[in-house]
């Protein structure tokens, strides 16, 4: 009888990973009629299942799969919410395996449990808003090289041979709509960012009677953190776009890559270190 419990609830928590991917997937290949109920039943299963991921049997839980999985999560809200005003078929058809991919990879790398460490104040929130912040933000890096890759294909015309992804970006939507959703993801990065930077403070106060360490991940997470709000404060007061929008993005990204993403993705996947 023990047996068979275990077995059913090993089940259901294949069912809790499995059935938000399995509906991503048809909302992927569902016509504009029924995309966005599945899509919308996609979302809540997956924020199910996010908390899941999140909860160990002493406690919290952390890892890239499970963060990773939150990102996707965001990144298909933004879109979602876009999509109201416009079409985003072309980004969907991008978009949507990803997330259903990611959504079970928390199976395979379950990531870390906290243990007696969750139990400091500001622990979790830090660890949470900071790892939220990077995530989003290589979405953005991700998506402003898909609207480089789709402004030189405009530019190229007729001249450029038609493969399959040169047709995947003629069917991407205006520009200006891949900017305002660059820009969501950037203001929802940032906002996670600096709440990542005042939790830190406190966290830092706290465990090492000090402030602020300095220390390589501080520097290049506080450079980086300057970087977006310069680009923010610029689309606001001189309407930056275009070439200025997308480099800062980028160069904003690859500070946070050499502050933190980069090390953890070889600790806990090439290594296998907690």
């Amino acid at each position: 009888m023990a047996w068979g419990k275990l077995n059913f609830v090993k089940i259901l928590l294949v069912l809790v990973f499995v059935a938000p991917a399995l509906l991503y997937l048809a909302s992927w290949r569902a016509s504009e009629r029924y995309a966005v109920p599945l899509l919308i039943g996609a979302l809540a299963l997956h924020a199910g299942s996010l908390f899941v991921a999140a909860s160990g049997p002493s406690g919290w839980r952390f890892g890239f799969a499970p963060i990773l999985s939150a990102t996707l999560w965001i990144g298909v809200v933004v879109v979602w919410i876009e999509a109201l005003s416009v079409g985003l078929r072309a980004l969907r058809l991008i978009l949507l395996p990803v997330a259903a991919l990611a959504v079970m990879l928390p199976m395979v790398f379950p990531g870390t449990e906290l243990g007696e460490r969750a139990v400091r104040p500001l622990f979790v929130p830090h660890l949470l808003m900071g790892t939220l912040a990077y995530g989003v933000l290589a979405l953005a890096a991700l998506h402003a090289l898909l609207m480089a890759a789709a402004e030189r294909s405009l530019h190229a015309g007729a001249a450029q041979a038609r493969h399959w992804a040169s047709r995947l970006l003629d069917e991407l939507p205006p520009l200006l709509a891949l900017e305002r959703i660059l820009f969501r993801l950037i203001t929802i990065g940032f906002v996670f960012l600096s709440l990542t930077a005042i939790t830190g403070v406190f966290f830092s106060e706290e465990v090492f009677g000090k402030p602020l360490t300095v220390d390589h991940k501080t520097v290049f997470t506080l450079i980086s953190w300057l970087v977006f709000g310069v680009l923010l404060l610029g689309r606001a007061l001189r309407g930056w776009r275009g070439k200025t929008a997308l480099r800062l993005t980028l160069g904003g990204f690859a500070l946070l890559l050499l502050a933190y993403a980069g090390s953890r993705f070889v600790l806990e996947v090439i290594l296998r270190r907690a």
